[in-house]
């Protein structure tokens, strides 16, 4: 099969045009119509001879993302459900806030992960994206967007699976994003949140990058965590916290806690003191987040008078916590609900 275009960064384009006898500058020309005039097919790109035209359309592939589905929420999110080429599906979210359009992306087909509250792992992982898959579900963003003269200005990995096992596909993405010559994203505007993969955390802080990093612990120890991330026994939770520790060491930036509060599990006060006391010397900031009711799970959201105990308790103890903002709650916009139900759909 052949590449994907997007899967191509623009030093990757440039190495390209090399090998195949083109001048270095076609390159940025190609990034220019995938990126700012954001055409879809090669034949479009008008001031590329026609012979550099033909050698794209032999070696390489557009991404095909089909909608198959679209919800649309009274707060403005907009869910979609993609069909791939191979048939397996992923889900994009459009997000509307007032200081812009967020858009949350998926890095895998499923997810091996495993967390006992969450609809992206039922099924488990089928594949991991390419760089182009998880490239194409912005632009289509950007696309509809460019209806309203609207553009993406944040964009959170936080959808399907875990973009720390698809590591390498996931920094391309990171770099094609922030290019100035392309979508031209700010870092400081990109998050992209892992459950815990410890070595990549380290590879990570070597990046030398401005992209804000999310940690998804859900639970203050060992035991808790890894009854609800069965990652944890894989990755222990003081390793976590030791590689986050290296990651402020060595960035100086902020890490983002991100914690499910689930009902009767999790989030009682003495959780939120133990949480605090692990917490209590790291540059962070805690996301505490009501869990989402999946069907296939038998958990409860936390009642909201218990959110706000938990949180009076961190602040108290000196941590900074915010509660998740819920957007897309009457159109089952929390990860994996719509493609569990259209997996679901599909198999009767």
């Amino acid at each position: 099969m052949k590449p994907f275009i997007y899967d191509y960064t623009l030093e990757m384009l440039q190495e390209w045009a090399k090998e195949n006898k083109e001048p270095a500058f076609r390159a940025g020309q190609i990034f220019d119509w995938l990126y700012v005039k954001r055409v879809g097919s090669f034949e479009e790109m008008s001031n590329l001879p026609k012979s550099l035209r033909e050698k794209l359309e032999a070696q390489f592939n557009f991404v095909t993302l089909s909608e198959i589905t679209r919800f649309e929420s009274k707060d403005g999110t907009v869910k979609f459900l993609f069909a791939l080429s191979d048939e397996h599906s992923i889900e994009t979210v459009i997000m509307k806030h007032s200081y812009g359009n967020s858009i949350c992306v998926t890095t895998q087909v499923g997810c091996r992960v495993g967390c006992t509250f969450c609809a992206s792992t039922l099924g488990g992982l089928k594949r991991s994206l390419t760089t182009g898959e998880i490239v194409a579900q912005v632009v289509q963003a950007q696309k509809i967007l460019d209806a309203t003269k609207e553009r993406v200005s944040s964009i959170v990995i936080m959808g399907i699976g875990e973009p720390f096992e698809n590591y390498d596909n996931t920094m391309n993405f990171l770099r094609i994003m922030i290019h100035e010559k392309g979508l031209n994203i700010g870092q400081r505007h990109i998050t992209v949140s892992t459950s815990g993969i410890v070595p990549s955390i380290y590879k990570f802080a070597e990046e030398n990058t401005q992209i804000n990093l999310a940690i998804s612990i859900h639970a203050p120890n060992d035991a808790l965590r890894s009854k609800l991330m069965p990652v944890n026994r894989r990755f222990p939770f003081e390793d976590v916290m030791e590689a986050c520790r290296y990651y402020i060491a060595k960035t100086g930036r902020r890490i983002t806690f991100e914690y499910a509060l689930i009902g009767g599990v999790n989030d009682r006060p003495e959780h939120a003191e133990e949480l605090a006391d692990v917490l209590k010397d790291l540059l962070c900031h805690v996301n505490l987040i009501p869990v989402n009711y999946v069907p296939e799970r038998d958990y409860v959201r936390t009642p909201r008078d218990d959110i706000f105990a938990f949180q009076r308790v961190l602040e108290r103890k000196k941590i900074n916590a915010t509660i998740r903002r819920e957007q897309g709650h009457d159109i089952a916009a929390a990860c994996g609900q719509l493609r569990a139900k259209h997996m679901e759909s599909s198999s009767r």
